[in-house]
């Protein structure tokens, strides 16, 4: 499979040890991929078990998860925690609460945000956690008795050094404040150990735009460096229609862009006009159906109930913003034939890796969820640094910050994908720009 030896033993290994963990595999096959241009120029990866190490998390720690709903009934979820590395700083990932969770997901989860993380240029390892807790139809009661005691479990592995969760799908600002409150009672201190509060308690501001505005920054930057070209008048389609979503379509039409289609689990809406994104926040903050809602206040919208129906919607540019795995090979080919020229990944690889390589052999220009969707982390990050300092910064001044790391990590994508003579491979770029400082962390502070 790989040229490289080395990357052979690592690959059979890591799926003869996890052999029903195929998004774990497929996230370590995706790397490995990268790794086979560099293992063979430096005898050092292989003399320190560097790879070894790094597909094997420093600690997972699984837990019960025992609550009571409002009918006075105990109900049990599972709980993780995967802290996969740390040699560059604490942990730092999100808490994912959806169904769907298993070790599996979280494990692919935790090792993309090693080099997510490294990206930024802050100083973060990689980790991700989450259960199987199913907050919608819950109450506000039931979600807190149920983030109360998860974070009973949880509260002596975290800390503002050591390891700091975010959100992710299903944990948005309610679930933080439960969590975090119940981390204060316990731990008996007020500090950064969670990042996506409220403002009004150690929040910052422009983390609930972070990803979405971020996506766009570096798409901003790929307009402009293989098209020479900007948003004005693109048409955009949008997968998903979370939290990173929405962003993303605010942001695109402030560049210039026309949303013309989201989605959800229950299909998608389409309008040549543009979506009218404002009233999707709406809906969502309501916890509504996206469809149905929508279609209540627009009835003449064109829609279907098949979410992959989207990419066979004419677009210049595709953001997939809902989740692992949600655009294949068919949905690429779609994609091809509807004129896309720009595949970004708002969702932790939601593109399949048959997708991924059409897009690499038919000209169109894709970049991964660890460089393209690294602006929720990097406010995280920079929430992390107001708490430390006790200050707190504009929206202006974050927003700022954020333009620049999604800039840099541009750069530092596109200039190591042209240093290994791929310049069109944002994905090598980032898998090689995000290993190399967690390598030599590793290296320089020995077999630990």
């Amino acid at each position: 499979m790989y040229k490289n030896e080395y990357l052979n033993r690592i690959y059979a290994s890591v799926k003869e040890k996890n052999p029903e963990q195929k998004e774990f595999i497929n996230a370590v096959k995706e790397f490995l991929d990268s790794m086979d241009y560099i293992v063979g120029l430096d005898p050092d990866i292989e003399k320190y078990s560097i790879l070894e190490r790094i597909v094997v998390p420093e600690r997972i720690l699984q837990f019960r998860i025992s609550w009571l709903d409002d009918n006075g009934k105990v109900q049990v979820n599972n709980g993780y925690r995967v802290q996969f590395n740390s040699a560059i700083g604490p942990y730092k990932g999100g808490m994912r609460f959806d169904p769907t969770v298993n070790l599996s997901i979280l494990k692919f989860l935790g090792f993309e945000q090693i080099f997510k993380n490294s990206l930024t240029g802050l100083p973060m390892g990689g980790g991700k956690g989450g259960s199987d807790f199913d907050p919608k139809g819950k109450s506000d009661n039931e979600v807190m008795r149920f983030c109360q005691a998860f974070m009973a479990e949880l509260y002596h592995f975290l800390g503002p050094d050591t390891d700091v969760p975010a959100g992710d799908l299903g944990f948005g600002a309610r679930e933080a404040g439960y969590m975090y409150g119940m981390y204060k009672k316990l731990n008996k201190e007020s500090s950064g150990v969670l990042t996506g509060k409220g403002l009004s308690y150690g929040g910052s501001k422009t983390r609930t735009e972070a990803t979405g505005y971020g996506l766009c920054y570096f798409v901003e930057e790929m307009l402009k460096t293989y098209y020479n070209d900007t948003f004005k008048g693109k048409r955009v389609v949008i997968s998903g229609s979370g939290n990173v979503a929405e962003y993303a379509a605010v942001k695109a039409t402030e560049l210039g862009a026309k949303v013309v289609a989201m989605s959800d689990r229950k299909g998608y809406i389409y309008s040549e006009d543009g979506i009218d994104f404002n009233y999707v926040i709406e809906i969502k903050s309501n916890r509504g159906s996206l469809i149905d809602e929508y279609l209540k206040k627009y009835p003449n919208t064109k829609h279907g109930s098949n979410p992959h129906d989207i990419w066979k919607i004419k677009c210049d540019i595709a953001l997939p913003c809902a989740t692992q795995n949600e655009l294949n090979l068919e949905d690429a080919k779609e994609l091809k034939k509807n004129g896309c020229k720009i595949v970004s990944e708002g969702a932790n690889m939601p593109c399949e890796l048959d997708a991924v390589k059409y897009f690499s052999e038919n000209d169109i220009i894709f970049s991964p969820g660890k460089a393209s969707n690294a602006g929720g982390v990097a406010v995280s990050g920079l929430e992390m640094s107001q708490n430390a300092m006790h200050l707190s910064w504009t929206f202006e001044e974050v927003d700022e910050k954020l333009k620049e790391i999604m800039q840099n990590i541009f750069k530092s994508c596109f200039e190591t994908a042209v240093k290994y003579g791929e310049p069109k491979n944002l994905s090598l770029g980032a898998n090689i720009a995000g290993f190399l400082k967690v390598y030599d962390a590793m290296k320089a502070q020995g077999v630990i």
